[in-house]
């Protein structure tokens, strides 16, 4: 099985209480508080380990990691120590990742409307790849980098028109999205470049279908389609485009009915499909992108909680409120997502009772997990909910004014702090009153 496939990290265990990476989670509810984001180090480098050997003997195939799943110093050290690099979508990440160490030849920079500021970041730090997802930022980019005498390495954006199952909210790749060009529109973007943008140096194209993908035919799809695509700009405009991003999105086990596909089974369908379609259209191996984010980082992250109060309903459900909840994980108010959780505490001897976890942000959606069985549940309990790390720290606010979580990473028994937790000093740093009113 790949880790992506499982749903606690691979470090868990149960002995009375719940521990990974060796560290019993009570002890580090007690040492840091909650909410608190749990990171194992071992199941992080497993994942990474598992995507470079699955394409280890395609030297072709350049493995970037999207760092919009969770992007911090720590976490950007450790995949760039692996031998990734990095999808990016801000000067935020950009700088992140350069801070970081990681090669910045191997960072490309994606984004439906960078602003100037980003553009001018980027190609001051070198980053190796702009994805162009549009006209406007076609002729921005070539103005900047005219600007500083310099050339931008491009592959444009497309949308290959390819319907994924997964959530609307996470689909990209459909005709009707605000990402990328139309197909319909290539000629017009292919003719600026070659004959205006005399400092965007085009290298291939792009696509990105989605996220939480379970079925591999759409990438065999998405990867005729770029290769089509590909010959076709080579022979009109007599280019030798030799590069294609296929994006990421894998999908992990969050319940216990998901049922991803493996990395293996992913490489497999990737490989074959790079080499049969090449074949088809009688055309070297491109070097190809491929960019996992949610599937390398999310099953090694845990977020705990404490129980508070605790709520019956008369003849209805069981409320058990959280000290976090939408703010430090806004993905089931967003797209209905479902998790796993267990109490870390010793349960010995309760009954299982069926419980709504909810959350304790003043909305009624601040809802985690819906009729989950649980042994019943106490307050002062923590609650361990699995496959947080992707999308939870990234996503997470300041709604209700509360201090985002500090996040630990844990190997071999010791817990290391990562991100500090806010205190409500930070949620006021940045403000000021103004003379007038003192």
């Amino acid at each position: 099985m790949s880790v992506n496939q499982f749903i606690k990290p691979i470090t868990t265990e149960r002995k009375a209480d719940l521990y990974i990476g060796g560290c019993n989670l009570l002890d580090l509810a007690t040492v840091y508080g909650t909410p608190l984001y749990v990171i194992d180090e071992q199941s992080l480098r497993t994942i990474c380990r598992e995507y470079k050997h699955t394409f280890a003997e395609n030297e072709n195939i350049i493995l970037t990691y999207a760092s919009k799943a969770l992007c911090n110093l720590t976490i950007s050290k450790i995949i760039s120590d692996e031998g990734f690099g990095f999808d990016t979508v801000s000067a935020g990440e950009i700088y992140t990742v350069y801070k970081a160490g990681a090669d910045m030849k191997k960072v490309t920079f994606n984004g439906n409307n960078k602003t100037q500021k980003e553009i001018e970041l980027a190609l001051d730090l070198n980053v190796g790849r702009f994805s162009v997802d549009n006209f406007y930022e076609a002729e921005l980019l070539n103005n900047v980098a005219e600007s500083k005498n310099m050339q931008a390495k491009v592959l444009l954006r497309i949308t290959p028109g390819i319907e994924c199952h997964t959530h609307d909210y996470i689909k990209t790749g459909q005709i009707d999205s605000k990402f990328g060009f139309d197909l319909s529109q290539i000629d017009e973007i292919i003719e600026l470049i070659v004959n205006k943008y005399k400092n965007i140096n085009l290298m291939g194209l792009h696509a990105h279908i989605g996220s939480q993908i379970f079925e591999l035919q759409s990438y065999s799809d998405e990867i005729e389609i770029l290769v089509k695509e590909l010959v076709l700009i080579n022979q009109k405009y007599n280019l030798n485009l030799n590069e294609l991003n296929i994006g990421g999105g894998l999908g992990v086990k969050y319940i216990e009915h998901d049922t991803p596909p493996t990395i293996e089974e992913f490489s497999e369908v990737v490989i074959k499909a790079i080499k049969s379609s090449c074949k088809k259209y009688n055309i070297d191996l491109p070097f190809v992108y491929i960019e996992p984010g949610r599937s390398i980082v999310s099953t090694s992250g845990v977020t705990l909680y404490t129980i508070g109060s605790i709520k019956q309903v008369p003849e209805g459900r069981k409320y058990i409120a959280i000290d976090g909840g939408m703010a430090d994980n806004p993905r089931p108010s967003l797209y209905h997502a479902k998790y796993s959780a267990e109490i870390a505490n010793d349960t010995y001897g309760r009954e299982l009772e069926a419980v709504t976890i909810a959350g304790r942000y003043c909305e009624s959606g601040d809802i985690l997990i819906e009729n989950i069985n649980l042994p019943s549940p106490k307050a002062g309990d923590i609650i361990c909910v699995y496959n947080t790390g992707a999308y939870n720290y990234s996503m997470a606010s300041n709604y209700n004014r509360v201090e985002k979580p500090a996040m630990v990473l844990v190997n071999n028994s010791q817990s290391d702090i990562i991100v500090n937790r806010e205190s409500v000093e930070d949620l006021i740093r940045l403000e000021e009153v103004p003379d007038r009113l003192k």
